[in-house]
Order: C-alpha cells, then sequence, then structure tokens
C-alpha cells in the first residue's frame, strides 16, 4: 500500500455480491489496504447485517439472490442516510444507473473494472464522508425562502411537503451553501464534493443541479436559489446576497 495515500484504514465495508471468486478477491485486497471487511453472499444476509451494524461503508453488487441491490440501497437509506453506498455492477444500461443514484448509491462501476479504480473510488468516497461530517457539524441546518434542510439526517421540508436528499444531493447543496454568493464552477463541485477531476463528466454536475431544483425552486425553470452563471457555473443565493451577471439556466441544466 502507498503510505503517501491516505487509504482510511481501519474504516468498515460490508461487501455485498454473490460471486465468489470476485468477492474473495476484493475481500483479500481491500483488507491488504487496511480495511475490515464484512462479506454477504446474497441480499437477506445483507439486510441482516446493516440492521445489525453500522458500516463505513458499503459495496453493493445489484444482481443479488432474495434482495437485489436496489432494494438494499433502498434499505440503507432509510436505516442510514449519510453511509456512502457504491455499486458493483454488470448492467451497462443507463437506466440502471440513474436508478441507483436516485435511490441513494453514491457511485457506481460496472464489471469487469480494474482494482486501483475501486480502491481509489472508496478512498475518494470516505474522504467524502469526513469532509461532509466536518462542514455539518458547523452548519447543520439552514433555512432560505419556504425551504428547510436539516443536512445531519438528510431530510428537508419543502414548503408543505417533506422529503428525503440522497448524501450526494446533500454534499451538492452544502458545498453551494458553504460559498453563497460565489460562482461554483462544475469543474470545482467535481474537485471538492465527488473528490475527483476526471473520472465523472460534468453532466453528472448538471444532472444534480436539475434535481435539486426541482426540490427547492418554486420554478425551476426560473430559479431563484442556485442560479446558472453563463460559461462559469453555479452560484446558490437566499436572497440576502448581491447577485453577479446571472444568467437563466443554460442547456446543459435545463
Amino acid at each position: 500500500m502507498n503510505q503517501n495515500i491516505i487509504s482510511y484504514s481501519g474504516s468498515t465495508i460490508l461487501l455485498v455480491e454473490d460471486e465468489e471468486s470476485l468477492a474473495i478477491g476484493l475481500e483479500f485486497n481491500l483488507t491488504e489496504e487496511g480495511y475490515s471487511v464484512t462479506w454477504a453472499k446474497d441480499g437477506k444476509l445483507a439486510m441482516e447485517l446493516i440492521d445489525q451494524y453500522e458500516f463505513d461503508l458499503i459495496i453493493l453488487d445489484i444482481m443479488l439472490p432474495y434482495f437485489n441491490g436496489f432494494e438494499i440501497a433502498a434499505h440503507i437509506r432509510q436505516k442510514s442516510p449519510q453511509v456512502p453506498v457504491l455499486m458493483l455492477t454488470a448492467r451497462t444500461a443507463a437506466d440502471d444507473r440513474v436508478q441507483g443514484l436516485q435511490i441513494g448509491a453514491d457511485d457506481y462501476i460496472t464489471k469487469p473494472f480494474h482494482l486501483q479504480e475501486v480502491l481509489l473510488r472508496i478512498r475518494n468516497m470516505l474522504k467524502r464522508k469526513s469532509w461532509y461530517r466536518a462542514v455539518t457539524e458547523s452548519q447543520p441546518i439552514i433555512e432560505f425562502g419556504n425551504n428547510y434542510i436539516n443536512f445531519e439526517n438528510l431530510t428537508a421540508h419543502v414548503g408543505d411537503c417533506d422529503i428525503t436528499l440522497t448524501q450526494r444531493e446533500a454534499m451538492v447543496m452544502k458545498y453551494l451553501v458553504e460559498n453563497k454568493g460565489r460562482i461554483v464552477s462544475r469543474q470545482e463541485l467535481l474537485e471538492q464534493v465527488w473528490k475527483t477531476s476526471s473520472d465523472i463528466e460534468t453532466r453528472t454536475v448538471d444532472n444534480f443541479i436539475v434535481r435539486l431544483r426541482k426540490h427547492f425552486e418554486i420554478d425551476p425553470g426560473n430559479p431563484q436559489y442556485i442560479k446558472s452563471v453563463r460559461s462559469a457555473g453555479y452560484i446558490f443565493t437566499d436572497g440576502t446576497t448581491s447577485d453577479p451577471d446571472i444568467s437563466q439556466p443554460t442547456n446543459n441544466a435545463e
């Protein structure tokens, strides 16, 4: 293990994978990296372990006996909103990736994959979790307009409705709030929230902005709080800051 790379040694990982040879290899390499790994061979055992124990990160296959990965991810989000979930799947259909992210998965990787890519994503996800915990402690709750967000339990009150955010939605929103009144580029969001600069397309950022606007804007097509700055990025304003020269949403975030 490269001692110059933070590995978050000692972090507990639940590996949910029914393909034995793959699971044994992953378990061995994750243990070599210093992680404490528990292996669940099917969805039923995974559900039992999730109900009994707390994990720092969960690696979750989609195609599983008893309960599939989508059902397990939904259960995880009800019990532990902030635990990072990496979906591991042989499926390549975009609909599966979107469904996983909507349910609350933080990232996904498609089989076959390179071991080093999985290890890097795990390190980045644990890094994001550490950052989110730190910034949440300083400002766990915000209010703007008729919106109320509790970043600790990932819940929000929007008008007359209560909603639950995914961890990634909360992270993006938290970063924009932390930088209220300042233009934040897509690249900055990738680097500071996703903790990566190249393995996720900027279009992914735009999709999350679209979802946040649907949550918190009265008119998502004419946003009041999460605004676009043409060719520059996004800016959060709660009405108490002076706005720069802000455009309407661009084609990248319709």
